[in-house]
């Protein structure tokens, strides 16, 4: 009886050799993908990206600026790319921070700001191989600038006229010197300034507790003397209608020659301190005048009876 022993073999051997080759293929993709992946970590063939720029540095200190776009390869251990550029336009924060900067005002006032630069660069030599960190030389220079301009300025100018001061900042940054005679800012970083945004300028939080206080102590006293005011004009026009009102009474019942009687004045002014009061008791009839004053001015009583003349009183007073 034949045995399938050859067979068996010779499908042994086919199924080690396509393991073998098939192992062979896995490490030769695996070879050939790990010395791609270190020829790109080490950036010995690098990318430009549109809009960008890589500045490389060569054996010798010489510095090379790529600006075309696409793959490119350098020599590794006598090339090295020092940094990449962006040429699109980019934000300086004013202090360096999004969040907003102290100042102090001309008028000795603390008020806190933020502000943005954009700018895009124009000259790559000049920025990245005539400047060292030339980000932080820009920052400096435009923080300056813009602290000088703000400090100048009046508290209320700040608030209210921020359009302007704006505007006076951007031409500034745009074409003023850095230092009398000295260069610009577009000139000494070949740059391109491209606005300049103030975003905002306000008091501090204690500062403007401060100031609501200070209204609403205003409005209060304000109303005060609104009210006050209103009490004088009142007082004035009833002292003008009590001294009319004596007027006319004096023209009604003085002399043709304008003069009053004493008797008359007397008695008028006798009935600012004085009680006069009459009693009905069993038909009698008094009529009592008390003087507060210790003095009694001469008063012109009704005329009584005979037997009630007899008892009138010495002491200004007049009973039955």
């Amino acid at each position: 009886m034949a045995t399938p022993l050859p067979n068996q073999l010779l499908r042994r051997s086919f199924v080690k050799t396509v393991l073998r080759r098939l192992i062979a293929l896995i490490t030769s993709v695996g070879l050939i993908y790990g010395m791609i992946a270190v020829v790109y970590a080490t950036k010995t063939i690098f990318k430009v990206k549109m809009n960008y720029a890589v500045v490389l540095e060569r054996f010798g200190g010489v510095r090379q600026a790529v600006t075309d776009v696409g793959w490119h390869a350098r020599l590794p251990y006598f090339t090295r790319i020092e940094q990449e550029v962006p040429l699109m336009n980019q934000t300086l924060q004013l202090g360096g921070t999004p969040a907003p900067m102290r100042i102090i005002s001309k008028g000795n006032v603390a008020l806190w700001t933020s502000g943005v630069l954009t700018y895009r660069i124009r000259d790559l030599n000049t920025w990245a191989i005539e400047n060292l960190s030339p980000l932080d030389l820009l920052q400096g220079d435009y923080d300056g600038i813009a602290k000088d301009i703000l400090q100048a300025q009046e508290v209320d100018r700040l608030i209210s006229d921020r359009e302007t001061i704006k505007e006076v900042i951007f031409t500034a940054l745009k074409s003023r010197p850095i230092n009398i005679g000295g260069p610009t800012i577009e000139k000494k970083y070949g740059v391109e300034v491209v606005s300049f945004v103030l975003k905002e300028t306000r008091f501090g939080d204690k500062l403007v507790e401060a100031s609501e206080e200070k209204k609403r102590r205003e409005l209060i006293a304000e109303a005060d003397n609104y009210a006050a005011d209103q009490e004088a004009s009142r007082i004035r026009k009833l002292y003008a209608a009590y001294l009319g009102g004596i007027q006319d009474l004096q023209r009604a019942v003085g002399r043709k020659d304008g003069a009053t009687d004493t008797a008359l004045l007397e008695f008028l002014t006798q009935q600012k301190w004085a009680t006069a009061y009459e009693k009905h008791q069993l038909g009698q009839n008094t009529v009592v005048i008390q003087n507060t004053q210790g003095n009694t001015p001469a008063i012109a009583l009704p005329a009584f009876d005979s037997a009630n003349r007899s008892e009138g009183g010495k002491d200004g007073q007049t009973a039955d």
